[in-house]
């Protein structure tokens, strides 16, 4: 069954992440100031305006005045296999949830988590024990992403349910809500559909990404929940929180089935880049480009950056990769997204004097695309 997500009587239907910078944001557009320069060739993603306070407060316990729907603290038991994403970006930072899938530390999340990000930083909450984790790989279509924490060992994976969820079942939808870490948020819920196909907007209505075969839940999600876990009455994982409703009224959540995670998980742990899994980091220039010029005009060289290694300068124009010409700075971020982090490259650009010049560089690692 699908349904019409703009039936519900709400204003749009968010990401459930929080921050800034990236399509991570849940509930704010991703905008280009025409007035600023935009990384190329990096994958960084362009300026955005500033986020408001969020509207979630966290207490030991409420009910949200515009919904009439519970939550409180999530207990020791619902927190097990549970972790607290933070992610630096390119121009902030973003918060989500997260799935402890093996004694490892391979942890699972939403793409949109950690989309845009130059860091990322997973704390076990049963624990309090913080990891940096390195991007594995996503499906940005199914929104799966796969982390795995640095030296991580003994940790406590979550129960996967080897039954589906179904219609008027009890769930419990458990996250970082507001992305402000500490104790976990429980909200207690419903299955209200299966099979559901919604677009995800941001607030001004402009937009969309698709999302398709979700769990429907009448279930407080909010901002920070995203990656969080969808536990059945036995308290075992049936879906990851992934979008909700926003406006007035009682909130909808939607939640990737877990039986989709999985699948998704085990492509990406088998290296398989086929139905739209990406692996690993792109490669990463370091360069930010005029938007305004016809050519990849560099306005800006990141500090330690391969392009600075070369000695690109600001001034300069960007005019072959590997010997083949990039006339615009789309043709320019291809030619280097097509790299892999750490393949060898040889850049050709103009200087503001005039002269050409060459060098072959190592590619660093782009944000995550």
């Amino acid at each position: 069954m699908t349904r019409n997500p703009f039936a519900l009587g709400t204003a749009a239907l968010l990401l459930v992440a929080t921050g800034a910078g990236s399509a991570a944001v849940a509930s704010h557009l991703v905008a280009t100031d025409p007035a600023s320069t935009t990384s190329a060739a990096t994958t960084e993603v362009p300026t955005q305006p500033a986020v408001p306070t969020t509207p979630y407060v966290r207490r030991q316990s409420y009910v949200p005045e515009t919904t009439g729907q519970a939550a409180t603290d999530a207990t020791a038991e619902q927190s097990t296999g549970i972790v607290e994403i933070s992610s630096t970006l390119t121009n902030g930072t973003g918060a989500g949830t997260g799935l402890v899938l093996d004694s490892d530390g391979t942890v699972v999340t939403n793409h949109h988590v950690v989309e845009g990000a130059t860091s990322i930083e997973v704390t076990v909450v049963s624990t309090g024990r913080t990891y940096e984790a390195r991007y594995v790989g996503a499906n940005p279509t199914t929104d799966v992403a796969v982390l795995q924490l640095e030296d991580a060992s003994g940790l406590t994976p979550v129960d996967l349910s080897d039954t589906p969820a179904a219609v008027g079942d009890e769930i419990t939808a458990v996250g970082d809500a507001g992305g402000d870490g500490g104790s976990l948020t429980a909200s207690p819920g419903t299955v209200s559909a299966l099979h559901d196909d919604i677009t995800v907007e941001s607030t001004d209505g402009s937009g969309g990404t698709a999302l398709t075969d979700l769990i429907r839940m009448d279930a407080y999600v909010v901002p920070g929940d995203s990656g969080g876990a969808v536990l059945d009455a036995d308290g075992d994982v049936v879906g990851m929180n992934v979008a909700a409703s926003s406006g007035s009224g009682q909130v909808t959540g939607y939640a990737i089935p877990i039986a989709t995670v999985e699948q998704v998980v085990a492509q990406i742990e088998a290296g398989d880049e086929g139905n739209g899994v990406e692996l690993g980091y792109d490669g990463y220039l370091g360069v930010a480009l005029d938007p305004s010029a016809t050519a990849p005009l560099v306005v800006e060289v990141t500090e330690g950056s391969a392009a600075a290694r070369a000695g690109i300068a600001a001034g300069d124009t960007v005019t072959k990769v590997d010997g083949t010409a990039v006339g615009t700075t789309e043709e320019l971020r291809a030619a280097i997204a097509g790299h892999d982090a750490g393949a060898r490259v040889t850049v050709t650009w103009t200087t503001t004097a005039g002269g050409t010049e060459s060098a072959t560089v190592t590619l660093g690692e782009a944000p995550i695309s």
